[in-house]
């Protein structure tokens, strides 16, 4: 089986940064596109950014020059390093994962979420 772990959330300043991390562990061939995702109580879930196996690709308009999306293909990790953090932030964050978990077996994996919190 595979699984995602994410680690790195907690509570911040408005304007402070956090750094979280997402390591893919498990049966792995491969992994594609990988991607972070949040949801605000009361709010429908977005994309906050989104990076191919190079590559960042999208980002939410929200976050654009404030956030940074990267990986580590060696560490089958996927960071997201959120800086000027603002109180609107405030959301349950999922890491996303399009794996190769065999040859010829392709799947979605989510992380189970890691709250973020930032305070006015």
């Amino acid at each position: 089986q595979v699984q995602l772990v994410e680690s790195g959330g907690g509570l911040v300043q408005a304007g402070g940064s956090l750094r979280l991390s997402c390591a893919a562990s498990g049966s792995i061939y491969s992994i594609n596109a990988m991607g972070w995702y949040r949801q605000a109580p009361g709010k429908q879930r977005e994309l906050v950014a989104g990076i191919t196996s190079v590559e960042p690709t999208n980002y939410a308009d929200s976050v654009k020059g404030r956030f940074t999306i990267s990986r580590d293909n060696a560490k089958n990790t996927v960071y997201l390093q959120m800086n000027s953090l603002k109180p609107e932030d405030t959301a349950v964050y999922y890491c996303n994962a399009n794996i190769n978990s065999g040859r010829y077996l392709r799947s979605e994996y989510w992380g189970q979420g890691t709250q973020v919190t930032v305070s006015s």
